[in-house]
């Protein structure tokens, strides 16, 4: 074989094993995806979700963006001194176990929709890329749901929430 050949053959191996050293985006399952605002002049809004991994690495939620609003940011609800509950930014995120779950729910971890670009209704449709650190992006389209409970789905999943 040439030095041209192998040359070639080498750089073929390594394109097609780079994949395996990227992230796998197919390894993250959105379930039950719902978005709402508390009212039509709302400023604001939150989607939650049931993100599943079935991979075999952990993984980190570390980012979400949506066009729909000027500022998406990774939230959760946190209990200050006075026992007065605060929504808060979760910076490094939201860890997902391999073969795990870890569920955005309301009063917990959300993403959410701060400066909308819109108001919101019943039966909208919003699009919302994930940021992962091991999968990459994963773009999810969320129904506006104004009329779900507040623990609607939370007994249809196995397994713990895995976080904040």
């Amino acid at each position: 074989m040439s030095f041209r050949t192998s040359g070639l053959a080498a750089l073929c191996a390594t394109a097609v094993a780079f994949p395996a050293f990227a992230g796998d985006a197919s390894s993250i399952k959105i379930e039950d995806p719902y978005a709402r605002v508390s009212s039509a002049s709302a400023k604001s809004g939150a989607a939650f979700m049931v993100v599943q991994n079935t991979g075999a690495t952990d993984d980190r939620l570390i980012a979400a963006q949506s066009d729909v609003a000027k500022k998406t940011e990774l939230h959760t609800h946190k209990q200050d001194a006075n026992g007065v509950m605060q929504m808060m930014h979760v910076e490094e995120g939201f860890a997902i176990p391999a073969g795990g779950m870890h569920m955005l729910a309301r009063g917990g971890d959300h993403v959410m929709l701060m400066g909308l670009n819109q108001s919101l209704a019943h039966g909208d449709v919003v699009t919302i890329t994930l940021t992962f650190e091991q999968a990459g992006d994963v773009t999810v389209d969320i129904p506006v749901d104004l009329e779900r409970k507040p623990d609607h789905g939370a007994m249809n999943h196995s397994g713990s929430n895995t976080g904040g």
